[in-house]
């Protein structure tokens, strides 16, 4: 495929109404390889060469890669066509995409409500068919979280298992690259190009939290969980050792901490480019006392163990995506949003999402599978046969080629 051969104006005329893609590369061509033919968008914090590298942020408007970030040059090598780069919370903190110098982008599942964040682009955009996959970056959640709300699949790999070469790094520990696609194939067909898979190892036994009464979730959310949980057969319970709301809060501070140190110096040097809302959520790690910051990463360290045993021992472990469907983009963003997602970051698991249903306003809904390190080919395995039994993916209203 090459450049003139993509239907610019009608991508465009669809991307008018979601807001997805922020910068297209007209001279976009696709190669030869196992992802010939196919599509693919990156977020901003995501180097693509000689589009602009923004990170979400109006600071970096006029910062231009000089090169591929080693994901996206994965993908190329592959055979992949790059369309551009796409929408994301400022910073890659938030979880709405509602960004300040980018606009919001939409759920084209409906017009008005977010996409989730921070990878909202990305999930957007695969979901409407502007693109067949995308990149995005999970912290917290912000791969699955996107992907849950837009009714697509998400994968958020080990710890290290790709590269930050080319990323704008929130918070280092918790950060990973991720991919999004339309079905469970061309996830698999992307994350083999992206991860050195090893062999897939089985997964036979699924593990529950038994407080998951703690998060207030959605009943749809309950409903579709709970057919999942039927679906795979799973009873056996586990344990946290620390409220779940605690431990996002955790993940957070780090996060504000690392970003009030990679950012910091543009407060000075071009404190436009960076908004109020941002400028407000670095203060928190800074202003965490010593005795409360050794004890939130003891909470982290204790958390990560946990999770880690509780794989070992039962070789995966169900959870929702997110405790709520998407909401409007005039409603604040609920605090709880990451109480389930965070943990794969923390433990450094890979963790899949797939649809599951949808709420009675008729929006998707997502749950997720943490597996084993390394164990992405099983993981994918297991949701490729949860999702056959779900079948709960359902096209958004607004799709491109309608």
């Amino acid at each position: 495929m090459i450049g003139s051969m993509i239907p610019w104006d009608d991508l465009e005329t669809v991307n008018a109404d979601l807001n997805a893609f922020v910068d297209w590369d007209k001279g976009a061509s696709g190669g030869s390889g196992p992802l010939a033919g196919m599509t693919a968008g990156i977020k901003a914090n995501i180097a693509v060469e000689g589009l602009p590298w923004t990170g979400g942020m109006g600071a970096y408007r006029g910062r231009v890669a000089d090169k591929d970030a080693d994901a996206v040059a994965r993908l190329r090598s592959a055979g992949a066509t790059i369309l551009g780069t796409v929408n994301m919370e400022e910073a890659a903190l938030g979880a709405k995409t509602d960004n300040p110098f980018f606009g919001a982008t939409q759920n084209p599942h409906r017009i008005g409500y977010t996409p989730g964040g921070s990878s909202g682009g990305s999930a957007a955009a695969v979901a409407a068919g502007l693109c067949d996959i995308a990149l995005g970056t999970d912290t917290m959640g912000s791969v699955r979280i996107p992907a849950a709300y837009c009714g697509i699949y998400g994968l958020k790999p080990t710890r290290g298992a790709i590269s930050h070469d080319g990323l704008e790094i929130a918070e280092p520990t918790l950060d990973t690259i991720g991919p999004m696609a339309r079905t469970v194939e061309e996830l698999e067909a992307c994350s083999r190009i992206l991860i050195d898979c090893d062999d897939a190892q089985a997964i036979d036994n699924i593990a529950l939290l038994e407080n998951l009464g703690e998060v207030e979730c959605e009943p749809s959310v309950l409903e579709s969980y709970a057919k999942a949980r039927s679906a795979l057969q799973a009873s056996d319970h586990f344990a946290l050792p620390y409220p779940l709301t605690r431990i996002r809060y955790a993940g957070f501070i780090l996060t504000s901490l690392a970003l009030s140190k990679s950012l910091g110096p543009l407060l000075d040097s071009d404190p436009e480019g960076l908004s109020g809302t941002l400028k407000f959520l670095m203060t928190f790690g800074p202003k965490r006392s010593a005795s409360d910051l050794d004890e939130d990463r003891r909470i982290l360290a204790e958390v990560g163990e946990a999770v880690n045993a509780v794989v070992a021992r039962h070789g995966a472990i169900l959870l929702p995506t997110a405790p709520q469907a998407a909401f409007s983009h005039a409603d604040k963003a609920p605090a709880n949003q990451a109480d389930f997602t965070c943990l794969a970051n923390i433990a450094g698991l890979p963790a899949i999402t797939i649809p599951a249903g949808w709420n009675d306003a008729g929006l998707p809904l997502g749950v997720q599978i943490i597996g084993a390190a390394g164990n992405e080919a099983g993981l994918l395995q297991l949701a490729r046969q949860l999702d056959n039994q779900l079948s709960a993916y359902r096209q958004p209203t607004l799709f491109f080629g309608q």
